[in-house]
């Protein structure tokens, strides 16, 4: 039987979870891992059941980094066979940039390299208190190139530049002093905090997540003014929405109570 690099598509209470299985290998990212991972978020993009994924690792680790013996295969390959590859890595972070819903990291262990890529790719990042993230790619003489872009998004250039350049593991405290965790939580209550934090994901309306991550991510591409238009027309799609007319029925009924 041939292994399941990400064990099945589960949802429950709204949340999907995706967990990396390869923890022999710290669940260190190869290519039918990066497919697999491709094809649970197409599925969970038209489940109306869903309300948010999470990714997760199996094992002590999230992830620390891309498979070493697919990395040896790199020197064998041509330049337009590399770009390749690099883009099947990259497109897995655009299709969570793009999901439709929220995806949400859960680190504990080791995030590292391509692996700490995959979870800034995420909307949110909730890590126990011992985690470890880094980009140590340099240290290989290697470049944490497909991340710079979601990764100058999230913190300012000299720290961006800082982080890429010196390779060094930071904690998930100074992780979430950077801007690169959402959430720490203890190791002993990790579990118990993370359950209690998708659980109130799992209950948002489905319609106003979606717009409200289209619109935020929409705006990298708009000035001031094309943003606020384009902020008035999602706020008018809302409006319209089964969802936010029930919610504001609701809301009356009590104020009136």
């Amino acid at each position: 039987m041939s292994e399941l690099a990400v064990l099945p598509y589960t949802v429950d209470n709204g949340i999907v979870t995706l967990t990396l299985n390869r923890p022999d290998k710290r669940n260190a990212i190869n290519q039918a891992m990066v497919a697999s991972l491709k094809a649970h978020l197409e599925r969970a993009a038209d489940d109306l059941d869903a309300r948010v994924v999470v990714i997760t690792g199996r094992g002590k680790d999230f992830c620390a980094g891309a498979d070493l013996a697919e990395l040896e295969q790199i020197a064998t390959l041509s330049q337009e066979e590399n770009i390749e590859d690099a883009l099947s890595l990259g497109d897995l972070f655009i299709k969570i940039r793009s999901h439709p819903l929220p995806v949400i990291a859960l680190v504990k262990g080791r995030a590292l390299a391509g692996g700490c890529g995959l979870a800034t790719a995420c909307d949110i990042v909730l890590a126990r208190d011992d985690a470890e993230f880094g980009y140590p790619e340099v240290h290989l003489g290697f470049v944490p190139a497909m991340v710079m872009a979601i990764l100058r998004r999230k913190v300012s250039e000299l720290q961006a530049f800082e982080l890429v350049v010196k390779g060094d593991r930071i904690s998930a405290g100074d992780a979430k002093d950077l801007g690169l965790v959402t959430r720490v939580f203890p190791a002993f209550t990790f579990a118990e905090n993370a359950k209690q934090y998708l659980q109130l994901f799992g209950k948002k309306p489905r319609v106003a997540v979606v717009l409200t991550k289209k619109l935020l991510y929409e705006l990298d591409d708009l000035n001031f003014e094309e943003g606020i238009r384009r902020g008035a027309e999602v706020n008018a799609e809302a409006r319209m929405s089964d969802e936010c007319r029930e919610g504001v029925r609701r809301f009356l009924e009590k104020s009136n109570e």
